[in-house]
Formats: C-alpha cells, sequence, structure tokens
C-alpha cells in the first residue's frame, strides 16, 4: 500500500473516529439538559388562555426538522411587539424545541411572542453540522416574524439566546446574522455555548496534543473539510469561523448576557475566555457570569446562577421593555 493510499486510510479512520465521538460526547449535554436545570426551575410562570397562546409546527423549510412554534401573549392590542427566539440544547445531536416550554412561556408571560425553532440534529447518517444548524436558523427567523405578523403581533426587535448548543447557536445568529435580520437584534442570552474553535482551547477533549484528532473533530462541527496540516499552520482558522460566534464580535454587536462553568467537560471554559476578550474589546454591554465550582450544568454556584438570571431580566427590561 502506498504512503497516499495509508494517509487517506488513517483519515478517514479518524473522520469515523471523531463523528462518533460528536454523537456521544456532544450528547452528554442532552443528558445534562435532562437531569440539571441550570435555570434552577425559576423562569416559569403560569399558563392559562388568559396569559397566552401556543401554536405549534409552523415549517420554515423543507427538512423534517424545519418546524416552529409560536408563544403569543393573551394582549394582542400593542402596535409593535419584541421576539425572544430561545433555541434548544443537546449537544447538536439531540433535543427539540418542547424542552424550553416553560422558559417560553415565561417569556411570554412578560408581554413578549416567544418562538422555539428545532433544527436538523446531527447523526451518524446525515452530515448535518453547527454550520448547516445555523444556516437552518437564519433561515427561520424571517418566517417566524412573518407568521407573527399574520397572528396580529408585529415585531420590531428581537432577542435570541439557548442553553449549550442552542447558545452557541443563538451567538451566532445574533453577532455573525444580525445584519442580514428582518429586525435589529438588541440582546443575546445563555449558558455555556461554544463561543470558538480554537485547538489551543479544546483539551477537554485532547484537541490541542493531536492535529489529526482536532482536524476530524473540527470538519464535522464546520461542515468543510479541514485537513491536520491546516490545523498545524493556522489556516483552520479560517473555515471554523462561521461556526465561531466570538470571530463575529464587533462594536455593533447585541448586548449579551453570559455563563459559564470554569469544570466544564462539554464545552471548554477556555473558549469562553476569548468571548468575554471579544466582547471587552469591542466595548459591547455585556454581563459574564464564571461559575468556579461548576460545570456544563452550572449546577454548583446558586449564587453566582441567580446573579446571571437577575442580569437576564434587567438585560430584558432594559432592550425590549414591555410598553
Amino acid at each position: 500500500m502506498s504512503k497516499t493510499q495509508t494517509g487517506r486510510k488513517k483519515s478517514v479512520l479518524w473522520s469515523f473516529i471523531y463523528v462518533v465521538s460528536f454523537i456521544v460526547v456532544f450528547a452528554a449535554s442532552a443528558l445534562i439538559k435532562m437531569t440539571v436545570d441550570p435555570m434552577g426551575g425559576a423562569f416559569k410562570a403560569e399558563w392559562n388562555d388568559s396569559v397566552g397562546t401556543v401554536h405549534t409546527d409552523f415549517a420554515y423549510g423543507e427538512g423534517e426538522a424545519n418546524k416552529f412554534d409560536l408563544y403569543v401573549p393573551a394582549d394582542n392590542t400593542k402596535a409593535s411587539y419584541g421576539l425572544v427566539v430561545y433555541l434548544h440544547a443537546g449537544g447538536f445531536t439531540g433535543g427539540d424545541k418542547g424542552d424550553d416550554a416553560d422558559m417560553l412561556k415565561w417569556l411570554c408571560s412578560k408581554g413578549y411572542v416567544t418562538a422555539g425553532i428545532n433544527y436538523t440534529l446531527r447523526t451518524d447518517t446525515n452530515n448535518a453540522s453547527v454550520l448547516t444548524q445555523s444556516n437552518e436558523i437564519k433561515s427561520a427567523i424571517p418566517k417566524v416574524i412573518e407568521e407573527a405578523q399574520k397572528l396580529g403581533y408585529p415585531i420590531n426587535k428581537m432577542a435570541v439566546a439557548g442553553g449549550s448548543a442552542g447558545h452557541a447557536l443563538a451567538m451566532i445568529y445574533a453577532y455573525r446574522d444580525a445584519a442580514e435580520a428582518p429586525v435589529p437584534v438588541v440582546l443575546t442570552f445563555g449558558a455555556v455555548g461554544p463561543a470558538s474553535f480554537y485547538q489551543e482551547d479544546w483539551g477537554v477533549y485532547g484537541l490541542d496534543q493531536n492535529d489529526e484528532a482536532c482536524a476530524g473533530m473540527f470538519s464535522v462541527m464546520a461542515g468543510v473539510e479541514i485537513t491536520p496540516e491546516e490545523i498545524r499552520d493556522g489556516s483552520y482558522l479560517e473555515k471554523v469561523k462561521p461556526i465561531s460566534a466570538s470571530m463575529w464580535v464587533d462594536e455593533s454587536s447585541a448586548p449579551s448576557v453570559v455563563a459559564y462553568g470554569t469544570h466544564d467537560k462539554v464545552q471548554p471554559y477556555l473558549a469562553s475566555l476569548r468571548l468575554k476578550t471579544a466582547l471587552e474589546e469591542n466595548s459591547v454591554d455585556f454581563r459574564y457570569f464564571e461559575l468556579p465550582h461548576s460545570g456544563h450544568g452550572l449546577q454548583n454556584d446558586s449564587k453566582i446562577s441567580n446573579q446571571w438570571m437577575a442580569a437576564i431580566v434587567e438585560y430584558l427590561d432594559k432592550y425590549m421593555p414591555i410598553k
């Protein structure tokens, strides 16, 4: 067997290993989502017809997963409404828009139109990636606003948020795609979403020590082929930029409220520091909460978690006031 054939065989093997790793390891965040509630159950509201109505399974594309739910407040007399999109967790491989019904109902009870959006999940039989998922979200937003208008709720501004994978996708939309949004994106919030893909940050999977492994995993996430040579010479960064939210932050970026655990083993804490630096350097109005005893579930620092949740309410009131 030639060296070229051997190299290709190794490349295929690494790609297979890291596709499987992506499915197994990142799905751990879906399990954490089911067993640990980083919101502490705080964002809940009594829900009945006097509060709002849920409209389910609007289509925004041809894919089976291309559906969204709309929660609209009972008061339909306002000239305009703020929209809050909240994207579900699940490690890019699991989860559903219905998982965040409590959050969406709570936000709607405050007077917002809210939306949960499904996106095509990565499996071992498809080529879905963080890139394709982010593009699906981008294509969904105009349809969400259009359907809200049809129901009698004109949208004039929006916030986009989420947890874990959903937080990553929310930040990508807020920082990368906001200029093309149908209405101004005035806020983004969430927790534990991977914000960038620098090899040296991803030691939680040993990718900082293995160029082949890093190329395999980042290829799956970015939806493009990345070679070990590109990892070594740094040119891979251009290929991961479309899924690296922190690389899109600029002085016009939306105000942000985020929280990260320093012991996170699902997404790298070090990547969150790059996000913090980008927000600081561009003078974005943001709040960054570091939970020093917590992992991906933010379960061990209740005082800081409460501060983070209070900041979300503060920023909603500041940038999306209900009038």
